[in-house]
């Protein structure tokens, strides 16, 4: 719990890389003497000039020019050479530099030979250089993470730890307990962090100065200030306790009679091996996988941004007053800025989310003429597509919806998103007009299954007794049916799977190739190490080049593969004996296939999610295999889906927190100690908590307390009758209902090659680069039952933020921007809590126009093309003979 003896090291600051060789003979007085004249020469007006070459700051401009005058041309050249393999196809790469980079070493053999024919760009290239070697590439990541550490900061400390351990518990309690009331209440981490603030401060003001021995390591009851690394420490502990188990889902439909009904389910034993074995098996591949997607530095993780904005605005004292618009300056600290929009957003959000709903929903063209059914489906927010709304909210939570903030993420990321939506979105009134699949009897947009009369689809109308299928029942009822953007959603998601592949192995395949020979130097047999003929090791040069941050944190004592390769093989045995024990009418090998499925795709979209902030989720393609392997058999089909989603979900959101310990300098150990502890914990009071609430009297019933009416697990149930019972090969398959929309594989697999062949085709090209196929088929995902409306008002924020101000204030920008995100998440939060333990739990409403309205006509039921009358139904479209169908 306190930093270790091998932990104890002198202050590291950036320094320069002894990886490169040294400069010949050849060019060494030459080049250095031109150089260093050249560096003290660089005058007011030139260093304007090499900031926006470089896309860097002033500030950063001095430290990168202290650090090139250490810098040989060759070494230059080399550095260079491994930045363009690395980075030369990486969107967040500034493209300028880029091209700079590529003139460089174009005219590499003229610039060796006349070193002082080519002043400028030598001058440019060696203060880029230094930048790459002492600090990050990226503006974004120098705006919020240091590039210095202090190894004798408190980090693992009895303040931390109890602090940590409290939150854990205080999440996992609350998010659970009201995890099943509609709508439901979570503490998210950010929130944590903010609160963990005052405690932190409160311990280093009153608690005693007590030293004590435990284990032969020193402890201090106040170790002094209440630091940053103490403070993410607590933020990883929160964030990682925050996440409830996925295996709740199936063992709510198993215990309640409503459901499938199995008493067995209320066994803890049971509860908790299937619980900690979903929720360490993602460690393993988290530990294993760091060297791809947590180490390497074009893997930003831009929410790991945002967390590190906060920690830095509440730890910073120092104050820069920073060039900005309207030709000011500003001096503002980020704490104090991040107080006052903390403060705005707090007060503001009660506007949209309770006194003023249409300010939420938009919908101002649809108030004209609410009943009329062309205007509402193209502007429509909550059951139209919203295509044609220019402006359909102010509220800062509707561009949240998936968790992707537009200040947080790269602009190209937003803009990919918002263009692939709308592509999907004329293909879906293409598909709704046109009554394709019988989609015009149907709602436009919603995420809900329906049967042959357009009502929701019953699903005890298609089961047995059991909970299996029963195929009577079933064609005296109906088949299922989509909405028309139901069907594009899984559209997407087939298509997003393989794109995800092949872009990988298109654009990535070389960094992915550094990653297995850096691993393999990690676990190579000391035997195997190559000595000199003296006997001495010769350490070989890692491929690509190590960032600051990788260099600062050698200091530290390594987390061994072998530590995560256990967990994972302990997670694995948990994950036998709770199927294996128990009637869960499921094969054990559920557990390999989840990591089976997981090992393919936890790089691909590791690599994706710490490049451009969005996750590609594996429910639907788990769920789709699940249901073919285990036809009719929906509890198996919830095992292979929760092990298959979850073993990969849970290894991106722990290599994000490994990310987040990476950037503050926190020891890979502690780090380590902190996801086990707090996950551990979680696991058993969430446990604990659900054995409380299956026993609530009519839980997850229309009659429920407290408004336990349980939607996300009426929804799971729904899914797994429809997709484990009734089977994707019905509704999917060969000769089934939809499986035109099988064709997004292979179109998935091809839209990345095309992409690939253009940009080699035109590789200066600044548009093309910009374009991401993952990201345009991640907006097709984001329909049903979203709209335009909810994803269109990022793209003029992330144009304002990322495009406009960065490029003409980057001080600014880098100061204020990710202090901005931070206290817009952290005022929607608490707010949103406090409302909802207020006004809203005692129901009291506020009835009038501002918030009726957009509940009127179309946008309060839904409008349809095609009517049924009653009794009337609408039949199958493809051979009954082949697939059965009522």
């Amino acid at each position: 719990m306190a930093t270790t003896k091998d932990e104890k090291a002198v202050n590291i600051t950036p320094a320069r890389s002894n990886e490169a060789p040294a400069l010949s003979e050849k060019y060494d007085e030459k080049v250095g003497g031109v150089h260093e004249i050249g560096l003290d020469r660089i005058d007011s007006e030139e260093a304007q000039v090499i900031e926006g070459h470089l896309d860097v700051t002033e500030e950063d401009l001095l430290q990168a020019k202290a650090a090139a005058e250490t810098l040989s041309l060759e070494e230059v050249v080399k550095l260079m050479k491994n930045v363009v393999s690395m980075h030369g196809r990486d969107p967040n790469f500034p493209h300028v530099v880029l091209e700079k980079i590529q003139e460089f070493l174009a005219n590499e053999e003229n610039i060796l030979s006349n070193p002082e024919k080519h002043h400028d760009i030598i001058t440019e290239m060696k203060i880029e250089a230094a930048l790459i070697q002492s600090n990050s590439p990226y503006a974004e990541v120098r705006a919020v993470v240091d590039n210095t550490d202090d190894p004798s900061t408190p980090c693992s400390t009895i303040r931390s730890w109890t602090i940590g351990i409290l939150f854990s518990v205080i999440l996992a309690f609350v998010n659970q307990l009201f995890s099943v009331r509609q709508p439901s209440i979570s503490i998210e981490s950010n929130v944590a962090q903010l609160l963990a603030f005052p405690l932190g401060k409160a311990w280093e003001k009153w608690m005693p100065y007590y030293e004590f021995t435990l284990f032969g390591t020193k402890h201090n009851l106040n170790p002094g200030r209440f630091s940053k690394k103490e403070h993410m420490l607590i933020a990883i502990m929160a964030n990682t306790a925050k996440s409830l188990p996925y295996t709740q889902y199936i063992v709510w439909t198993q215990v309640l009679p409503q459901y499938f009904n199995q008493p067995y389910a209320n066994s803890f034993a049971y509860q908790i091996l299937i619980a900690l074995s979903t929720n360490f098996i993602g460690y393993g591949l988290a530990g294993i996988t760091r060297r791809f997607i947590v180490y390497p530095s074009y893997c930003v993780w831009p929410a790991s941004l945002v967390t590190i904005a906060l920690n830095s605005a509440l730890h910073h004292e120092e104050n820069h007053t920073v060039p900005g618009p309207f030709k000011r300056l500003y001096n503002m600290s980020r704490f104090k800025f991040f107080m006052w929009a903390f403060g705005a957003m707090f007060v503001y959000f009660w506007f949209p989310n309770y006194l003023f709903e249409a300010l939420t929903f938009f919908s101002w063209m649809t108030w004209i003429a609410p009943n009329n059914l062309n205007l509402n489906i193209l502007t429509g927010f909550q059951n139209g597509t919203g295509m044609f709304n220019p402006f359909p909210t102010f509220d800062w939570n509707v561009m949240l919806f998936d968790a992707v903030d537009p200040l947080m993420v790269p602009a190209f990321t937003t803009f990919n998103k918002t263009f692939g939506m709308a592509f999907f979105g004329f293909i879906i009134l293409g598909i709704w007009y046109t009554n394709v699949w019988n989609t015009g009897y149907l709602p436009i947009n919603s995420n809900r299954v329906f049967d042959h009369h357009g009502s929701l689809y019953n699903v005890s109308r298609a089961i047995n007794e059991k909970g299996m299928f029963d195929e009577a029942k079933y064609m005296d009822y109906s088949a299922a049916y989509l909405s028309a953007a139901n069907t594009i959603v899984y559209f997407a998601f087939f298509a997003i799977y393989a794109a995800t592949i092949s872009h990988i192995i298109l654009f990535h395949r070389a960094e992915i190739a550094i990653g297995f020979k850096n691993i393999w130097k990690a676990v190579k047999p000391k035997g195997w190490i190559k000595r000199n003929a003296a006997g001495q090791s010769i350490e070989e040069e890692d491929v690509g080049y190590k960032d600051v941050h990788n260099r600062l944190m050698a200091v530290y004592p390594e987390v061994s593969e072998l530590w995560y390769l256990g967990c994972l093989v302990i997670a694995m045995a948990l994950g036998f004996a709770g199927v294996a024990a128990w009637p869960t009418y499921t094969t054990a090998g559920v557990v390999p296939y989840g990591l089976f499925l997981a090992i393919i795709f936890v790089i691909p979209i590791g690599i994706i999610k710490a490049m451009t902030g969005i996750e590609v989720t594996l429910n639907v393609l788990a769920e789709f295999i699940g249901g073919a392997w285990v036809e009719g058999n929906a509890l198996a089909m919830n095992f292979f889906k929760s092990f298959g989603y979850v073993t990969c979900a849970h290894a991106i959101s722990f290599a994000n927190d490994l990310k987040l310990a990476h950037y503050i300098k926190i020891p890979p150990r502690h780090t380590f100690t902190a996801q086990m502890v707090a996950t551990l914990i979680s696991t058993l009071v969430c446990t604990g908590v659900l054995n409380f609430q299956v026993n609530i009297e009519n839980i997850c019933q229309p009659n429920a307390p407290m408004r336990f009416f349980c939607p996300g697990i009426n929804t799971f149930f729904t899914a797994a009758v429809l997709w484990g019972t009734i089977g994707p090969v019905k509704v999917f398959g060969i000769h089934g209902q939809y499986k035109w929309l099988l064709l997004g594989f292979p179109i998935g697999l091809c839209i990345p090659v095309i992409f690939w062949l253009v940009i080699r085709k035109f590789p200066r090209n600044k548009f093309i680069r910009q374009f991401h196929p993952v990201a345009l088929f991640y907006g097709g995902l984001n329909w049903a039952p979203y709209s335009m409306s909810y994803c269109w008002p990022a793209v003029p924020i992330a144009w304002l933020s990322w495009i406009y101000v960065r490029n003409r204030y980057l001080a600014f920008w880098s100061k204020y921007n990710f202090v901005l995100s931070a206290a817009f998440s952290a005022g929607i939060a608490v707010s949103g809590i406090v409302m909802l333990f207020s006004v809203q739990w005692a129901r009291v409403s506020v009835e009038w126009w501002g918030n009726t309205q957009p509940y009127t006509g179309c946008e309060d039921t839904a409008c349809t093309i095609k009517t049924l009358s009653e009794g009337e139904r609408f039949f199958p479209w493809w051979d009954a003979n082949k697939v059965p169908a009522p």
